[in-house]
């Protein structure tokens, strides 16, 4: 059921003045369209960042498969308009509206959106507000969709609680079926559809109540002592204390997306993706997903290779990415990917292997890897010297990482890409010295196998103490920190064959503000969009300065915020959302990483 008046004027009277309108036309291969009249419910997938961006997600793909396998649900894409776009839209007084039926975001029943970066909090809100919906739950009737969100962003709720009707946590695909089913529910045995504030206010109070990983922030208090949080307070006792993640027992169980959509423009990602394996094996102190993601589950071997094979005949792709947190951990990672070229190698399909761990498989993935594919390796050694490595509980030494890049040079690969943090606890500039010295000694060894320069790129990223990490209860470094830190890096380097590349230090430290802050950072969030932050999580379009201003306007303490840290004892913004193991294991690791960096400091 095609809103034919507005995809008219949309197509007609608006593409013709924006840059790429194919994002905007919708149409795309493997595309779902149903007639919303013969629906229970509708929903709406809006990814908070573009189009190129939010297709090369592999969750929106996956959600959008499994709503869309259902006869009485219907799944449709929506996402952040480009500034042509949004200007287009206002002029003409036009909605934001979805791909696939061309409907205005307001006239579903609910909209999901995925949280993947926290720098996209303002774009958030521009699909809110050109979607018709007001930006505050507490301003919405019974006539607007519910608001939910999840994703990595989700786990720390409160900088976006005014927003958001209900956070979801944990795994999306048992979740996301229940809180469908239960709002159309809900909403036909009130028969409030035409209700105000208030029958949504108790609507919303019910879900909540019902769904043990489901988050209403506005049934919740934060309480602050001299600019601190001391405490989460529920204002109705039917609401759950601590929230549960929502997780698959079987991941086999739960089918991949074998049409996924295949879009008119280059994405990011042009490829099939796979999901093999969720969670890791591994505890990295400075890694949220390991947390988040637990328990570790796999899918058999037999199920990606029959689910590549559909996926392929669905789309035609000649590349394939077989996805994890640590790829080749995964435990018949060598069968799979034996399996994987004996059916794809022969139609000219790639194979990409990314997330892949310093360890003995390293040795060996390049072998499995055809010779006119082998072209650059991506690795993430994170820091540079082993005994930082093991306080950071990064299990690898530079010894495997040198050979498994000496066995890649051996068989072909031309390029490494190395990614690196600076600013973790404890660093020492014998730690910005090792960034540069394993660089120009892989560098070397390219030189040695190959016999011509090998071009080695150090990415460097700087450290955010994420929530629900054992590092959460650190403070992030300065910004004098880090751009002297960037600046002593780029002076150390001496070969020609090694590239640094740097995160800015702005968008870093906003992004820190933003995983760390409470509820109060949400004002900071709405005055930086109204005076004109969008899209910020590309470079060329940030502004630190609108970020800034907010930050000070909103009368946020961004020092002690950021740069200082938590008690072991104190309150947490994020307690109350609660991860496998707990604040109890995080606790522990804390203490250890604390006695590690104490001998480190000793050992100087």
């Amino acid at each position: 059921m095609i809103n034919q008046s507005l995809k008219d004027t949309i197509i007609n009277q608006v593409l013709p003045h924006v840059q790429m309108p194919a994002q905007y036309m919708g149409g795309e291969l493997n595309i779902v369209v149903k007639d919303h009249r013969t629906l229970r419910g509708k929903l709406c997938m809006a990814f908070p960042d573009t189009y190129t961006i939010g297709m090369s997600h592999h969750g929106l793909q996956v959600l959008y498969t499994l709503i869309n396998n259902r006869d009485d649900w219907v799944c449709e894409r929506a996402f952040t308009p480009w500034d042509d776009m949004e200007q287009q839209l206002r002029s003409r007084g036009l909605p934001l509206y979805s791909l696939e039926t061309f409907t205005p975001l307001v006239d579903f029943d609910i909209l999901g959106f995925t949280l993947q970066y926290e720098i996209c909090a303002t774009n958030l809100l521009t699909m809110l507000d050109l979607g018709g919906i007001p930006l505050h739950v507490t301003e919405r009737t019974m006539s607007h969709p519910l608001v939910i969100a999840g994703g990595p962003c989700a786990q720390n709720p409160e900088p976006l609680a005014p927003f958001i009707d209900l956070f979801v946590s944990g795994d999306g695909e048992p979740s996301l079926p229940l809180i469908c089913d239960e709002w159309i529910k809900l909403k036909e045995e009130s028969k409030a559809a035409s209700g105000g504030t208030a029958e949504r206010e108790e609507l919303v109070a019910r879900l909540a109540s019902k769904l043990p990983f489901a988050y209403a922030p506005r049934f919740y208090e934060q309480e602050y002592v001299d600019g601190r949080l001391v405490a989460t307070h529920r204002t109705r006792d039917d609401v759950p204390e601590t929230i549960e993640p929502s997780v698959i027992s079987d991941l086999d169980g739960i089918p991949l997306p074998t049409r996924p959509i295949v879009p008119f423009v280059e994405c990011v990602h042009d490829r099939i993706a796979i999901e093999i394996m969720r969670g890791c094996p591994w505890q990295c102190r400075f890694c949220q997903s390991t947390v988040i993601k637990r328990p570790l589950r796999f899918r058999k071997v037999e199920t990606i290779v029959e689910a590549a094979k559909e996926a392929y005949k669905n789309t035609g792709y000649n590349e394939m990415s077989i996805l994890s947190l640590s790829t080749s951990d995964y435990p018949h990672f060598e069968e799979l990917v034996n399996r994987l070229q004996e059916e794809f190698g022969p139609l000219g399909v790639n194979i990409s292997i990314p997330s892949l761990r310093v360890n003995e498989q390293l040795r060996s993935v390049s072998k499995l890897i055809p010779p006119k594919r082998r072209s650059g390796m991506t690795l993430a050694p994170e820091v540079a010297r082993d005994d930082m490595r093991e306080q950071i509980r990064k299990k690898i030494t530079n010894e495997d990482l040198e050979e498994g890049c000496r066995e890649a040079f051996k068989n072909g690969f031309q390029r490494i890409k190395l990614y690196f943090m600076v600013g973790l606890p404890g660093e020492r500039q014998v730690d910005l010295d090792g960034i540069i010295e394993l660089s120009e000694s892989i560098a070397r060894i390219g030189r040695e196998v190959r016999g011509r320069s090998t071009k080695v790129v150090a990415s460097v990223s700087n450290f955010v103490p994420k929530s629900h990490t054992p590092y959460q209860w650190n403070a992030m470094q300065t910004r004098e920190y880090f751009n002297w830190a960037h600046s002593y890096l780029r002076k150390k380097v001496r070969m020609k064959a090694v590239q640094i590349k740097i995160h800015d230090v702005e968008t870093s430290l906003i992004e820190g503000v933003l995983s760390r802050g409470d509820r109060r950072v949400a004002k900071a969030i709405e005055i930086a969009w109204r005076n004109g932050a969008r899209l910020d999580s590309w470079f060329e379009r940030m502004r630190p300065e609108l970020w800034w201003n907010a930050l000070d306007e909103a009368g946020i303490d961004v020092k002690r915020m950021l740069h200082e840290p938590y008690e072991l004892s104190a309150r947490l913004p994020w307690d109350h959302v609660n991860v496998k193991k707990g604040r109890t294991y995080l606790e522990k690791e804390y203490n250890r990483a604390v006695v590690q960096l104490e001998a480190m400091a000793e050992a100087k």
